[in-house]
């Protein structure tokens, strides 16, 4: 299932793409004469239970022929308030060698917060005096359930489901002190989407096609089947530490091709105007505008 969250008349409201088109949420519970209202707070919270009840009333609805909404009038990130981002760096062996430094032994993590978070066709800008504006294509995970202290081989059954993430940063705040936040926090640096898709959908994370597209031209290119420390591992080590509850993001890290990657004399920022793309096998385009 592809969920959207999405802004409709004067507020925001899930939806889901289906082969037929986009339908609102409150548009599938009218059709099965139902007063429930389902909401990503419902999703995180019920699980399977609402998951199934919105199959049910997509089912009813194309039975008795109900026509779709189409897209909202502004797409936002899939969760939208996250008690926690967190993401991983240096997850892939080429883009560890192009930025120059050692191969990590454990997940190198660190956070964004929900200001960090925009949807589709969002357009996001580097903040004054920041000139080193990066691009990272990444597969985010999305936690469904409270999980803490995991076996590997479980944490897949905690991921309610995925998208496309861009990890952006400003290299220069990043590099100022030995912290990363400054530069990879900024407000709208996190772009997610378009949509949510259910962990049913995608059977194995480990192997899939990821793709980074500046202005239409590939950029990256690779597989998840290439992370250093893989989409379990991380739910696993991390859930170790500190307790993964329902809505919790994981940004599991970037191919090579990052700018930050070529020779200095190379790099060439991103500036407003531009476009970058991220397309994970499965997961539909996340497009975000630079300003």
């Amino acid at each position: 299932m592809k969920i959207i969250n999405g802004i409709y008349g004067n507020g925001d409201e899930l939806a889901i793409e289906t082969n037929n088109g986009i339908f609102r949420v409150s548009s599938l519970a009218k059709a099965a004469a139902s007063t429930r209202h389902i909401s990503m707070d419902s999703l995180l919270t019920e699980g399977r239970e609402a998951l199934d009840e919105l199959r049910s009333w997509i089912e009813r609805a194309q039975r008795s022929g109900v026509e779709p909404d189409g897209s909202p009038k502004a797409w936002l990130s899939p969760v939208a308030s996250p008690g926690k981002i967190i993401c991983v760096g240096l997850n892939y062996r080429p883009h560890v060698e192009e930025s120059g430094l050692e191969l990590p032994k454990t997940p190198v993590l660190f956070s964004k917060f929900t200001t960090s978070l925009v949807g589709q066709g969002a357009t996001v800008s580097a903040p004054i005096g920041a000139r080193e504006f990066d691009y990272e294509a990444e597969l985010v995970a999305v936690i469904g359930q409270t999980c803490s202290k995991v076996n590997e081989d479980d944490a897949l059954d905690y991921v309610l489901g995925y998208c496309n993430g861009n990890d952006l940063s400003a290299r220069d705040l990043q590099f100022r002190t030995a912290q990363w936040l400054l530069g990879k926090a900024c407000d709208g640096f996190g772009p997610m989407g378009p949509y949510l898709v259910t962990s049913d959908e995608v059977p194995d994370p480990t192997h899939l096609s990821i793709e980074g597209r500046r202005n239409g031209i590939v950029v990256q290119q690779a597989n998840t089947a290439d992370m250093i420390f893989s989409v379990p591992y991380l739910i696993s080590y991390i859930s170790q530490f500190m307790t993964l509850t329902p809505g919790d993001v994981i940004f599991t890290g970037t191919p090579d091709g990052v700018i930050l990657g070529y020779p200095e004399s190379q790099r060439e920022w991103l500036r407003s105007g531009e476009t970058f793309t991220v397309a994970i096998e499965g997961l539909g385009e996340l497009i975000t505008h630079i300003g």
